[in-house]
């Protein structure tokens, strides 16, 4: 993934949102090499800031369009309606006004790549099947009953398994915000360990968070 940002605590930002959610994502401050990055690097989306240095966010998307099937997020502080319609008939993807959640972004992101059959929706760590598209889990072959914020929870878990993700990332990611009381956190997880039942797959590493993996830490 390709995220074409000039205001670096912005691209920055973004590029960590992405991959907390389980994106490999590349950063670049202009468009200046972007026919060079969508030959070589060929990345499947392009997160496109409308106002940059030289090429603007408009330029750029014709020349993702002329010369890539990949998707493309608009990024613009710019909330007029001429200026989104301008983007989504010149073949954006979808379009996102600053400021924004990290979360909210990171979700029209997986809902382009999924349009475009470009991520999984099913996502299997031992006999846990996840797959968010069709909102069921099901565990050694069993159906397990969640909620819809449990889900996204469970996605977000494993799309990230193996590694340990803190309270305030869940929170950023899920729920779009970090000022939320953090036992809204131990009370999903909570359930959804129960849920899930033995052996356990869901994990505290305490002072540091969870983590969804087959074995204990």
């Amino acid at each position: 993934m390709l995220v074409v940002e000039d205001a670096e605590a912005i691209r920055a930002a973004v590029l960590t949102g992405l991959a907390e959610a389980g994106f490999d994502a590349t950063g670049r401050p202009d468009g200046r090499t972007l026919e060079d990055d969508l030959d070589g690097y060929r990345p499947d989306l392009v997160v496109l800031d409308v106002m940059l240095p030289g090429r603007d966010g408009f330029a750029l998307l014709e020349v993702v369009r002329r010369t890539s099937d990949a998707g493309v997020v608009m990024l613009t502080a710019r909330d007029g309606v001429d200026d989104r319609l301008r983007g989504l008939h010149a073949g954006a993807d979808d379009y996102v006004v600053k400021p924004f959640a990290l979360a909210e972004l990171t979700a029209r992101v997986t809902a382009v790549l999924r349009r475009m059959g470009r991520t999984p929706s099913t996502v299997e760590i031992g006999d846990l099947v996840v797959d968010a598209a069709a909102g069921s889990v099901r565990r050694g072959g069993r159906p397990v009953e969640v909620t819809a914020t449990e889900l996204r929870l469970l996605e977000y878990l494993a799309a990230q398994r193996g590694r340990v993700v803190s309270k305030t990332q869940i929170l950023t990611r899920i729920w779009g915000y970090t000022d939320y009381d953090p036992n809204l956190v131990e009370v999903h997880v909570s359930a959804l360990r129960r849920k899930l039942g033995e052996p356990r797959l869901l994990h505290t590493v305490r002072g540091l968070g969870y983590v969804l993996r087959t074995d204990a830490p």
